[in-house]
């Protein structure tokens, strides 16, 4: 560790190779603690590159617990965490949203690391068990259209790291790593990046690859679609600049998403939406992102009949449905 320290103090970049061998000897705990947390602030103080980002990745799913979901044609509608604008879950409610219209989705998540509540903390506080059992996962699939994969019961590697993140409470190139590795290898992905190079660097990575993706940064720091202003859109078909009036929806307040100061406080704004009782700024930031997902499954879908889609799958109560299903499954 002492090499590379130094090589990377003289801002030296890794190779993918190196990279990937880096993970996989802190995956081992082969390093201390200190040597871990200067190796993450490095990439704090400089951009991570396109091959250190694509090393990192290639270990982590190497050393994952795989699960084989390719029967159900899955998406993941994931983000980085780490842009620190304490949101609602706005990518979790949006699983269900999906979820509830027949799509199945295999939610990757994790517990929050600089926010308020993560998908975990939110799944937990409802008192969903993780588990990394395959057949367990598609029961969940086949009875609630909707499984959910708890990032620590599959990548026994972050146990390594989980203590520095924890005492460092800033995002780190973990949360970079998140929405890429996904245990399942979903066929479609809506991802959500806390900074616009970060976009760029998972679209270099993805577009060699065979699934469908969305890669959203709104351009005033979310990782989501939050309709607090335009957001920049990137796929295999290329990359948009979208706004509010362009999907005839009005431009909201940073204050209108906000997820209040506790997982509980979170959970109650959750399930008032799932109720068909949230506010119209909450409902339609839900319903854009949900839209957007099934667009990725269905390139063919107008923006109009996905919205259409979601509307009823919230408001006829059926991500709830969705939610209530997964949580007892036992």
């Amino acid at each position: 560790m002492k090499e590379t320290l130094e090589k990377l103090y003289q801002h030296k970049r890794l190779t993918k190779l190196e990279a990937k061998e880096m993970l996989i000897n802190i995956a081992n705990e082969k390093y201390n603690e200190a040597h871990l947390a200067s190796f993450l602030t490095v990439f704090m103080m400089r951009p991570i590159t396109v091959n250190e980002l694509a090393g990192f990745r290639e270990a982590l799913l190497e050393l994952a617990i795989k699960v084989d979901l390719s029967d159900y044609n899955t998406i993941d509608i994931v983000g980085t965490g780490g842009d620190g604008k304490d949101t609602f879950n706005i990518s979790t409610l949006t699983s269900f949203v999906v979820a509830g219209t027949g799509q199945k989705v295999a939610k990757h998540g994790n517990y929050s690391v600089s926010s308020k509540s993560g998908s975990s903390d939110m799944l937990e506080s409802f008192g969903y068990e993780f588990t990394n059992d395959e057949a367990t996962l598609k029961s969940h699939l086949e009875k609630a259209n909707i499984c959910f994969l708890h990032a620590p019961k599959f990548h026994p590697a972050m146990k390594a790291v989980g203590p520095v993140r924890k005492a460092l409470k800033l995002k780190t190139f973990f949360n970079m790593l998140g929405p890429l590795v996904n245990p399942s290898s979903p066929q479609n992905q809506l991802l959500g990046t806390f900074n616009l190079e970060v976009a760029r660097l998972y679209n270099y990575i993805l577009q060699e690859e065979d699934s469908n993706y969305g890669i959203v940064h709104a351009l005033d720091g979310y990782d989501e679609i939050s309709l607090t202003g335009g957001f920049k859109l990137f796929s295999k078909e290329g990359e948009q600049l979208i706004t509010p009036s362009d999907l005839q929806l009005q431009t909201l307040k940073q204050s209108d998403i906000y997820g209040g100061n506790s997982v509980a406080d979170a959970a109650k704004i959750f399930k008032t939406i799932l109720n068909g009782e949230g506010t119209d700024a909450q409902n339609n930031v839900v319903l854009t992102n949900a839209a957007y997902a099934l667009k990725i499954v269905d390139q063919n879908k107008s923006f109009e009949a996905a919205y259409d889609e979601a509307k009823d799958s919230l408001f006829g109560l059926k991500a709830k449905d969705c939610l209530n299903r997964l949580v007892s499954i036992k």
